[in-house]
């Protein structure tokens, strides 16, 4: 599988995509393969606060529902309506369309908690 390398991980299967003082948040490639077709999104809305480690969101597939995991904590400044209305762009483009999330982080330092690409890659070997 393939993690790209200017992604932070979080071990729960969640990246970040650091903007600045903004992260966009979406899940990797493994955790959309674990899922299955994913046929919901349960997103937040515009202005709500999630906090790293806490669930922010569920993806529902054919095989489960899944809670998506902060990687960060922050205020949500744009949802991805596209996956909103098309949940499968998660499964056919993870790193890209398929992005969940923009957040105004609260805390940038929580960044250095996150894990490289290939950090990632040996939790994901372990599993």
């Amino acid at each position: 599988m393939v993690y790209p390398q200017e992604l932070k991980y979080h071990r729960e299967h969640a990246w970040v995509r650091v903007e600045g003082e903004k992260a966009r948040i979406g899940v990797t490639d493994y955790a959309q393969k674990q899922l299955g077709d994913i046929l919901f999104a349960d997103l937040p809305s515009k202005g709500d606060v999630i906090v790293a480690g806490e669930p922010f969101g569920r993806l529902e597939s054919v095989k489960s529902v899944s809670d998506v995991i902060a990687p960060v904590s922050g205020t949500v400044l744009e949802v991805n309506e596209q996956v909103m209305e098309h949940p499968d762009l998660v499964n056919l483009d993870p790193y890209g369309e398929g992005w969940l999330i923009l957040v105004q982080m609260s805390s940038s330092a929580e960044i250095e908690q996150l894990l490289n690409a290939a950090e990632y890659a040996t939790i994901v070997q372990e599993e």
